[in-house]
């Protein structure tokens, strides 16, 4: 018999799982962490693969579709493709990516496709060296750009590439990525900054709203919008002219899009999450590694999902910050 779909109280199905393999990060990006870092998690709180996959198989019996492996930066996880593997063996139906800084990609690009990796989205922030060493606190452009190519090089398409887009600092180069895009047929998605800093620094001053790169773009490359079907969660245009690659906008702040949300997140420690900014989570690791059997599990999952509030607060005089930032509760 067909498992019931995870169904919160407003009518929404959790079809996406977003899957955190470690806290840790060779970035600090200035939206997510400090310059020194944060505390890492002892590597004995985080899941092993095979909780990981134990936890996947509840939630795919439970009409999980998609999953997307993340971190911190998912590729410092050691042999991160082993997991990859495990989860496309077991998983072949469901659509399986993954969300990465791109450092190491030109290195395992080969091995995450032969393990069963479908995709990846590289998180990418500038194409200006100065500015790019500025918002992850790194010199690491080239080597980011290099993971780009070896991706496409290596079947793992379409290449995503994601931008947070800060007021003052990179709001200048909407144009630039989607030259990038037209150029090397990637799909560029503008992210708008949201209240996920681990310094609680964010304003809404520093937002750009999406509606102002898109006129940007417009009056470079014509674009027209792309029907999209589901809760995809960014707004797709194509370049009219008929140019490889696409700009899209995921504009969480400015026009939040909760009503249609289907992700779910499952952090590094075994902390079920229903929404990013979620002030509250479930603990799947404790039971489990006591013994839960997976009615068990899927019961907590269940009673998490119904609990599902109907959006997040951002725009609004009551909004609090989570406690976690963005590298410890998973892209």
């Amino acid at each position: 018999m067909e498992a019931l779909p995870l169904l919160d109280q407003f009518g929404r199905a959790g079809t996406d799982l977003r899957i955190s393999v470690t806290d840790r990060c060779n970035f600090r990006c200035v939206y997510c962490m400090p310059p020194e870092g944060l505390d890492w998690l002892p590597r004995e709180e985080v899941l092993t693969f095979e909780e990981i996959v134990r936890i996947a198989r509840v939630l795919v019996a439970a009409g999980v579709d998609t999953i997307r492996i993340t971190g911190g930066e998912p590729l410092a996880r050691t042999d991160v493709e082993q997991l990859v593997g495990m989860l496309a063996t077991e998983f072949p139906q469901v659509d399986l990516s993954m969300t990465t800084n791109g450092y190491r990609l030109a290195q395992k690009a080969e091995a995450l496709a032969a393990a069963g990796l479908r995709r990846v989205n590289v998180s990418m922030d500038s194409l200006r060296a100065e500015t790019f060493h500025a918002m992850t606190r790194r010199d690491a452009l080239s080597k980011v750009l290099e993971g780009l190519e070896a991706a496409a090089a290596a079947g793992l398409k379409p290449v995503k590439v994601n931008a947070v887009m800060v007021r003052g600092v990179n709001d200048g180069e909407a144009v630039d990525f989607a030259r990038l895009a037209r150029d090397r047929d990637y799909h560029v998605r503008f992210i708008e900054y949201m209240p996920l800093d681990a310094g609680h620094q964010w304003t809404r001053a520093q937002v750009v709203p999406s509606a102002e790169l898109l006129d940007s773009i417009q009056a470079a490359f014509p674009v027209e919008a792309v029907a999209t079907a589901g809760a995809e969660p960014a707004t797709t245009y194509r370049f009219a002219d008929g140019a490889p690659g696409s700009v899209g906008f995921i504009a969480s702040v400015t026009e939040p899009f909760c009503e249609s949300c289907n992700r779910l997140r499952l952090t590094a420690d075994g902390h079920f999450r229903t929404c990013l900014f979620a002030i509250d989570e479930t603990d799947l690791k404790t039971p489990l590694r006591a013994g839960a059997g997976d009615a068990e599990i899927e019961s907590l999952v269940r009673a998490a999902v119904w609990k599902k509030w109907a959006g997040h607060h951002i725009n609004q005089p009551d909004f609090v910050a989570p406690e976690r930032s963005m590298s410890q509760i998973g892209g």
